[in-house]
């Protein structure tokens, strides 16, 4: 079941965005809540974060999951539509605008080839990540977290994860919200043991990243029965620390998973925060239908994903990314805006030495 999600020009006469001026990246494409577009590196001076599309999708047949294609790569034109609808950066949980403390900037889109899709042979991948990897590098050498809005891995995951990596002297931590574990050691979509691909970009993240460690993982989110009992003993053995949605609920409780994100810090000199939007299942403002067959009953709530992202920005991080977006609701697409804002305001409170 899609949902049908409104046009521009539909979109731009609502009362929350009629009447307003947009930058805009592209027709139909406003930058990200309407701050400023960096088209070159040194328009990164200075900023905070740096909001980066990555509208990639591994799809065969013009099908992902059982979804048209298009629809999983609107997601990063989506995300900054919806973004529109917000007249600035102050959000009233903490009488705190945003954007007087934190500079962000939209560095637009990667540059990803057609024909990493059209024809998704190892070298046409891995040309896609390169061109990910270039923008969150300009990012990270300006001193700027990239928030990535991909899709599909390795653009929306591993070619963050490793920028990420080579920029830190030191060990990194990850805190990953999904409903898979994607730890396999193969990409299923080209049989490349290079490709960090949909089901392989974490194994292949603690494969190819040296100071990247399981035992500073902190996963949460995944839950039921499609997993390889083999491949989660092997995470737990490694001393990853696993907070399934069904422990989140039978007693844990936020509070307690909120300290948990304490082993992606200890001991380590940076951060890498990947969401991947499947881990809300039918649990979040939309049914899970929308994400065909990556839906799975005991979903995390909107609240569980923004309140985590929050909590990440009071504690920093180094860089952060978005796959699998619920694609087609517009609510959905609000809610990666809410986490990357309530995200940003976690940054504005350290910054003004107002965390614990």
């Amino acid at each position: 079941m899609m949902s049908s999600y409104p046009d521009w020009n539909t979109f731009t006469s609502t009362s929350f965005a009629a009447g307003r001026e947009y930058p805009l990246l592209a027709p139909e494409t406003p930058s990200f809540m309407s701050q400023p577009v960096a088209k070159t590196p040194a328009d990164l001076k200075g900023a905070d974060i740096a909001v980066i599309g990555a509208p990639y999708v591994a799809a065969t047949g013009g099908m992902y999951a059982g979804v048209p294609m298009e629809d999983w790569i609107a997601a990063p034109k989506r995300v900054r539509q919806q973004s529109a609808r917000y007249p600035s950066g102050y959000i009233q949980d903490f009488d705190l605008d945003v954007f007087e403390t934190i500079k962000l900037v939209d560095y637009g889109d990667a540059d990803i080839p057609a024909e990493a899709m059209e024809n998704p042979t190892a070298e046409n991948v891995l040309a896609a990540q390169a061109a990910v990897e270039a923008k969150v590098n300009d990012a990270l050498n300006a001193g700027a977290v990239p928030i990535v809005v991909g899709q599909n891995s390795p653009c929306g995951s591993f070619a963050i994860a490793k920028p990420v990596a080579e920029h830190t002297d030191g060990p990194v931590g990850c805190i990953s919200l999904d409903t898979h574990w994607d730890a396999h050691e193969l990409d299923y979509l080209t049989g490349d043991p290079r490709i960090a691909g949909s089901s392989s970009w974490k194994h292949k993240m603690y494969e190819f990243l040296d100071n990247m460690h399981p035992k500073h993982l902190v996963e949460i989110g995944e839950r039921g029965m499609l997993e390889d009992k083999r491949i989660v003993r092997r995470y737990l053995n490694d001393g990853a620390r696993f907070i399934s949605s069904w422990e989140l609920r039978s007693g844990l409780g936020i509070e307690g998973l909120v300290k948990a994100l304490d082993q992606a810090y200890d001991g380590t000199k940076g951060q890498y925060v990947h969401f991947d939007m499947d881990c809300i299942g039918g649990a979040g403002p939309a049914p899970g239908d929308i994400l065909g067959e990556l839906a799975e009953p005991v979903g995390m709530t909107d609240y569980e994903v923004i309140r985590i992202a929050h909590e990440i920005g009071r504690r920093g991080l180094t860089g952060m990314s978005f796959i699998c977006i619920p694609p087609g609701s517009a609510v959905v697409y609000r809610v990666i805006v809410y986490i990357i804002m309530y995200l940003a305001a976690g940054l504005a409170l350290r910054k003004h030495g107002r965390v614990a």
